[in-house]
């Protein structure tokens, strides 16, 4: 790879919607890349459709706990190497499946990821400000939402 200029050209993106996705392992895949001659590198992390092909709600939780895990990931990793995480919304698993967690369902999901990574973190302070922002008196995050 180094001798081929590809990492002159493009930036990796290493993908994982898994909650317990393993931090060393990204951690080292991560430090691989930049042994390869990339200087930057994009996390892709998913706040919907990630879960079950025929899912139809969102599992807020499932998504929070894998830009948790993004953030040690980011945290454990040399400073300069991160572009950008880009978060997905999976509509479908592909042209011939139903859809999956609309839109709608998912937005709580994605206001709490966007939150999460833009305080660095999950507390009750910005679960509060998710509720506000939202207009929601209570935000479930280990449940569905009713």
């Amino acid at each position: 790879l180094s001798e081929s200029g590809v990492p002159q050209l493009v930036q990796p993106m290493i993908w994982d919607y898994t909650a317990d996705l393993d931090v060393e392992s990204k951690v080292c895949l991560v430090e691989k890349y930049r042994r390869c001659g990339f200087s930057k590198v994009w996390f892709a992390s998913a706040f919907k459709g990630a879960t079950g092909v025929n899912q139809s709600l969102t599992l807020i939780g499932h998504h929070l706990r894998n830009h948790l895990q993004w953030l040690k990931v980011a945290s454990n990793s040399p400073t300069d190497v991160l572009e950008g995480i880009v978060l997905t919304g999976w509509q479908r698993y592909d042209h011939f499946s139903v859809l999956c967690e609309l839109l709608p369902v998912a937005i709580p999901s994605l206001a709490v990821c966007l939150q999460a990574l833009e305080n660095g973190g999950y507390s009750e302070k910005v679960k509060e400000n998710v509720e506000k922002l939202l207009g929601m008196t209570n935000l479930e995050t280990d449940t569905f939402m009713r």
